[in-house]
């Protein structure tokens, strides 16, 4: 098997407009099948991007033998339930972040791995293999910075609309889930450690019962990350890496486009490097790295320990701005 055959759960947009079409010009992904709870916006779907086969619902996706794999961008209360079913129908999961909407609730998925070994499992952080993220990772691994002292980052954006999942807070709305994830992501990626405690400021709207408006402070004891993160801000972007004799700028750190080049800056002995990076699309290297993975039967890129690591700190994050003050972050275990 040279191409891993992918099928899609839902028509969300996310899927239509970034994931699918990039994941259709990587190398090792032949997208095979896309479902829906309704028909006809699967066949929609399927026509628009050339995709062989469409199913009105998610179990007839999951019954095709022709199928390998699976991506699951549902709503958030979803990524767990049909992550595992698709597991029992034989297929390997590339789901979209968050995994979960708590820690708790993720294992189902946890037990179900267990159960499966051969099959391969992930949670969709696709900045992680942007060239721009790898840049910036080896040069604070290789000293470019000096000592790693603090991250800085923010991740904003302005949605009010009643109808969007996102402003939906019985199926996992709210911003700390939607993009916050992607500020504890980092700072976790680029630290190499899991924080020791942390600190949350959370603020909520008085109609969706969403956070709309989170600050936190994530201790790694041996420097710190902040960060905003908003739904209910101007768009905005930036991460910042502060070493003890230098510093890393990374421009559009989370959407990256995949049209036009990206740059970071790198501060250090008195001077500013620009560094570009060449065209290329995150969502295709990412669906590449799975697919190979699969196809090798070779450990996934991220584990799904770290989808969960991910998670305790947003929980822990969640509980800081519901007491007020410090909350440890519990050790793993899963």
């Amino acid at each position: 098997m040279s191409k891993v055959r992918w099928g899609v759960l839902s028509t969300a947009k996310i899927g239509l407009l970034k994931v699918l079409p990039a994941m259709q010009r990587g190398q090792y992904c032949d997208i095979t099948a896309i479902a829906s709870r309704d028909l006809a916006q699967a066949q929609a779907a399927a026509s628009r991007l050339g995709i062989p086969k469409a199913y009105g619902s998610y179990d007839e996706l999951l019954a095709d033998s022709d199928i390998d794999a699976v991506y699951n961008p549902t709503p958030n209360h979803l990524h767990i339930p049909w992550s595992v079913k698709a597991l029992a129908a034989g297929k390997h999961v590339l789901c979209e972040k968050p995994i979960a909407i708590t820690a708790a609730e993720a294992r189902p998925l946890v037990d179900a791995v267990a159960r499966y070994p051969h099959l391969k499992v992930m949670e969709a952080f696709m900045y992680r293999f942007h060239p721009q993220w790898l840049r910036a990772k080896a040069i604070v691994e290789q000293g470019g910075i000096g000592e790693l002292r603090t991250i800085q980052s923010h991740f904003s954006y302005f949605n009010t609309d009643p109808a969007n999942v996102r402003n939906q807070p019985d199926i996992g709305g709210g911003g700390l889930l939607d993009i916050g994830c992607y500020n504890i992501s980092l700072a976790r990626f680029i630290f190499g450690a899991e924080p020791e405690r942390v600190v949350g400021v959370v603020e909520y709207d008085p109609v969706f019962k969403t956070d709309r408006l989170v600050s936190g402070i994530l201790d790694f004891g041996r420097g710190t990350s902040t960060f905003v993160c908003s739904m209910q801000l101007v768009s905005y972007q930036r991460v910042n890496i502060f070493g003890a004799t230098g510093r890393i700028e990374i421009e559009i750190p989370f959407n990256a486009p995949p049209d036009r080049p990206t740059r970071i800056w790198h501060s250090h002995d008195g001077q500013t490097d620009e560094i570009l990076f060449d065209i290329c699309d995150q969502y295709t290297l990412q669906g590449d790295a799975f697919a190979k993975a699969v196809l090798d039967d070779a450990p996934v890129p991220t584990p799904l320990s770290d989808a969960l690591a991910n998670m305790r700190v947003i929980d822990a994050l969640v509980a800081s701005g519901q007491r007020g003050g410090w909350v440890e972050n519990p050790p793993g275990g899963d």
